[in-house]
């Protein structure tokens, strides 16, 4: 049986090797959100950017694979297709993977940030 303690180690080491995985794949604008205590779908969310519909897929695909290698999950992979919008579920971290047009439009990490997060100021148009 696994402690809660053993749990949030585990989710701890999948998130920093997911960043890693992100980062080394040239993954852009990586944001990590701690969703613990908000929501039962993980224990974290990463959203990031690829700047191709080709690179969001190749991001995605070498992901789910790392996860697989490294820890024995077979992630659940979804919109690989259209390479517009790839979510990788590995359980304990939720990943989404957008083509930078597609993130602004439905501006995933807005609906899940603290609510005590400052907005960055608007910028007026002269």
């Amino acid at each position: 049986m696994m402690t809660v303690d053993a749990n949030v180690t585990s989710s701890d080491a999948l998130l920093a090797s997911i960043l890693s995985q992100l980062d080394d794949d040239k993954a852009e604008e990586i944001v990590q959100i701690d969703l613990r205590g908000k929501t039962a779908i993980g224990d974290y969310m990463v959203v990031c950017s690829g700047r191709s519909s080709r690179q969001v897929t190749s991001i995605a695909e070498k992901l789910a694979q790392m996860v697989k290698d490294e820890y024995g999950r077979t992630p659940r992979v979804e919109g690989k297709d259209t390479g517009d919008w790839v979510l990788i579920d590995t359980g304990d971290v939720i990943v989404h993977v957008f083509r930078p047009e597609v993130r602004e439009f439905y501006q995933l990490e807005k609906m899940w940030m603290p609510t005590d997060t400052p907005e960055p100021p608007a910028v007026m148009p002269h």
